[in-house]
């Protein structure tokens, strides 16, 4: 079988992050939006503008959110504004809450729990997209990475809650009362990642950045300080491939730290979100590493 190529970089900078998508080779085409998440006001971990703000004007991109569905300062999209300034993201590039004025639903092939993903209008409007995610932990899905900012990320409020519910209800208020099991939880965020992947006909790069390191993800208002050092920035077309690749850097770290990431996502079982997106064909977790330092 043959491996996807992961590229690597340690130089968490404007430039090394314009030199590791430069390294995926690809030229997308069309209007692009770039999928970030914005962060939860209060948290501080979030990929910041003045890292991200090179690559995004040499794509003459768009950055592109969707809200939340566990209230904060993100579910309504007066806030979300206001939380898209006051970190700083209008300041470099236009910004786009795809589901501000509505919602659509796309198939799911493959899956055994979705049989549609909801995702914000607006994506209707973009012709490609690059992944840029923050590699970090996750209270509820053991980690998130590329996958996660592709099924979550893109999701309406109402594809949120049917995806953390895997398929039991769009309506965020009954989020809470209709937890699946965690594999099935999983599952539906492997599932609705793919949805995304086909519907863009694979016009998707992935990029993940391992920087502050937190056990908590960017939606927590009061997140847990990074408990290990930088890693780097990690990139390919394959998002399976891609998350694969940093869980292994976390694994075979010798950082103090690395035994606390590692219990947050085993206490998820959120590995297995791994195998489960090869089988039905997301990507693949064999590849191979190339450093371009």
């Amino acid at each position: 079988m043959e491996k996807s190529v992961v590229y690597f970089t340690k130089d968490i900078s404007p430039d090394g992050l314009v030199k590791i998508y430069d390294a995926l080779g690809v030229k997308l085409k069309g209007k692009i939006g770039v999928k970030i998440s914005t962060g939860e006001p209060g948290g501080h971990n979030f990929l910041k503008p003045e890292l991200i703000g090179k690559l995004v004007k040499k794509l003459n991109g768009t950055i592109v959110e969707c809200c939340t569905a566990y209230g904060g300062k993100r579910q309504d999209p007066k806030d979300h504004w206001q939380a898209i300034k006051d970190h700083g993201f209008l300041n470099i590039a236009p910004c786009d809450i795809l589901d501000e004025f509505g919602e659509f639903e796309i198939p799911v092939s493959g899956g055994k729990h979705l049989d549609v993903d909801i995702v914000g209008e607006h994506m209707k409007n973009y012709n490609a997209f690059v992944n840029l995610a923050h590699f970090k932990g996750h209270a509820m899905g053991g980690f998130g990475g590329v996958i996660k900012n592709q099924s979550i990320g893109f999701a309406s409020t109402a594809g949120k809650a049917y995806i953390h519910t895997a398929g039991k209800t769009r309506v965020a208020a009954e989020l809470w009362n209709n937890l699946p099991k965690q594999n099935s939880f999983l599952e539906s965020m492997a599932e609705a990642a793919k949805a995304v992947s086909d519907y863009m006909h694979g016009n998707i790069l992935y990029i993940d950045v391992m920087n502050n390191l937190s056990v908590d993800c960017n939606c927590n208002s009061s997140p847990e300080d990074p408990c290990m050092k930088d890693i780097g920035i990690l990139a390919s077309t394959d998002p399976v491939a891609l998350d694969q690749a940093c869980i292994d850097k976390i694994w075979n770290s010798t950082d103090r730290g690395r035994d606390h990431f590692i219990a947050r996502v085993e206490r998820q079982n959120g590995r297995h979100i791994l195998p489960y997106a090869e089988k039905i064909g997301l990507g693949s977790r064999n590849y191979q590493l190339v450093e371009i330092d």
